[in-house]
């Protein structure tokens, strides 16, 4: 689908192009000047006083997004997440919305990032890779709800990772373990609780990070699907996190949606991108 109208009485009135953000107070922004972001289907009374102060994106009818839902443009290089309760977008990755730009409406992915380190475990290590993690995860439209670090036991492992699952998570992220060393157990952890093993994640980043290192081949990194959710392995540096995640981006999202089913609802909520 498409934007059809950006309208702010307060700021010129109707926009073709303008810039989204947030402030360093957290208020969403447009083109720099604080202002309340809302959306409207297709036909609505803008003259009202209520849109009098907002930003108002335009979208086609029976588009507007679900709580907690997010509005993205392109592939997500600009992103806004809706309240319902608030009537309002919060700015999660800042760009440009234009009139006639293609949008999709994404569902927000439950996520879980599992940092698996003995040193990080006892407090020896900060742990980087894990927010890592979570910084690129949220860009594509997921909340993560949970964190935790866990030493290198196969058994904790794959029980922390089991009680998400459970939960209902959609996706969950490990980071570590993934090398040749004795205590490198996490794909053994993983397979042990596995429903399905997902191959191809592991070869895209293994193919795509070569272009980095020589030794990327190395790297055990799996994925696997435990009930619904989707579980994937990364090395535990912070760069080598980053570089397998970017392999791996592309049909990320896809593979959520197919796996919960998102992508055979009917309508503009098939969260399509």
């Amino acid at each position: 689908m498409r934007i059809l109208r950006l309208y702010a009485p307060s700021l010129i009135g109707d926009h073709t192009l303008c810039y989204v953000h947030a402030n360093s107070a957290g208020e969403s922004c447009v083109n720099e000047v604080p202002i309340y972001i809302t959306c409207a289907p297709a036909g609505a009374d803008l003259t009202s006083e209520y849109h009098a102060d907002k930003m108002t994106i335009v979208l086609p009818p029976d588009s507007v997004p679900r709580e907690g839902d997010f509005l993205a443009a392109g592939k997500g290089d600009t992103l806004l997440r809706w309240s319902s309760a608030d009537k309002k977008f919060e700015v999660c990755t800042p760009g440009f919305l234009s009139v006639s730009s293609r949008v999709s409406i994404w569902k927000a992915i439950r996520a879980a990032i599992l940092t698996v380190s003995d040193k990080g475990s006892r407090g020896d290590r900060i742990d980087t890779a894990g927010p890592e993690l979570e910084r690129l995860i949220t860009a594509q439209g997921a909340f993560v709800e949970d964190k935790k670090i866990v030493p290198d036991e196969k058994e904790e492992i794959a029980g922390t990772v089991r009680s998400w699952c459970d939960e209902g998570y959609d996706l969950v992220l490990t980071t570590g373990g993934t090398g040749l060393s004795p205590r490198d157990v996490t794909p053994e952890a993983l397979m042990g609780i596995a429903d399905k093993v997902v191959p191809g994640f592991g070869e895209m980043m293994r193919i795509k990070t070569l272009e980095f290192t020589e030794r990327a081949f190395l790297t055990r990194s799996v994925a696997v699907i435990c009930k619904n959710t989707l579980v994937i392995a990364f090395p535990g540096s912070q760069r080598g996190a980053r570089q397998c995640f970017e392999a791996i981006v592309p049909a990320l999202r896809h593979g959520i949606e197919t796996l919960a089913g998102w992508d055979s609802e009917c309508g503009d909520h098939s969260h399509r991108h």
